[in-house]
């Protein structure tokens, strides 16, 4: 062999080397990681996510179906992505309380497959406040929290007509010639 000859077969096992070792990595990331839970009532939760750990950085439709108690069966549903972050889905309530197979896929280019078992509950409302006793101000409570105001309001008008009469002597005697 010569050279040259050499040199090529060389660079051609290289490219095939290379090829054959990210051929495994692109078959990877063809596929998705997906996250199955119940949100606590009536929904599931499906968080995306590449094999590695690495969030989702597009969107993928999601669909949603589901077996339950007594056969009961839900979906397909198609799933949208929540704004409450990248790969984060959500169905909303779909389930009625029990035990849920649920099944999630994910279509071409990144398939995958993914079956959870959920527990869906009924939506629970916050507990009732409790009443608050309303009670009326009674006379005494009235006359002690209240009964400073008015005096004050006298007195400023005490010293206004004070002020006023003052003012209306003082321009008198300064109006009368001085003896």
């Amino acid at each position: 062999m010569t050279g040259i000859r050499k040199v090529v077969a060389a660079l051609f096992a290289g490219l095939v080397l290379t090829l054959l070792s990210v051929a495994p990595a692109a078959a990877q990331a063809d596929k998705l990681k997906l996250t199955v839970a119940g949100d606590g009532a009536q929904g599931v939760t499906i968080q995306a996510s590449y094999p590695d750990g690495r969030r989702l950085d597009r969107v993928v439709r999601l669909v949603l179906t589901a077996t339950g108690p007594d056969g009961q069966r839900v979906g397909p549903v198609q799933l949208e992505p929540q704004p409450e972050g990248q790969g984060f889905y959500s169905s909303g309530p779909l389930l009625s309380a029990g035990t849920w197979k649920v099944t999630v896929n994910s279509p071409a280019p990144l398939q995958s497959r993914t079956t959870a078992t959920v527990q869906a509950r009924a939506a629970q409302s916050p507990p009732a406040p409790k009443p608050v006793a309303v009670t009326a101000d009674g006379p005494r409570d009235r006359g002690a929290a209240a009964g400073w105001w008015p005096f004050a309001a006298a007195g400023l008008v005490l010293v206004a007509v004070a002020m006023g009469v003052a003012m209306l002597f003082g321009r008198r005697r300064a109006a009368t010639p001085n003896d």
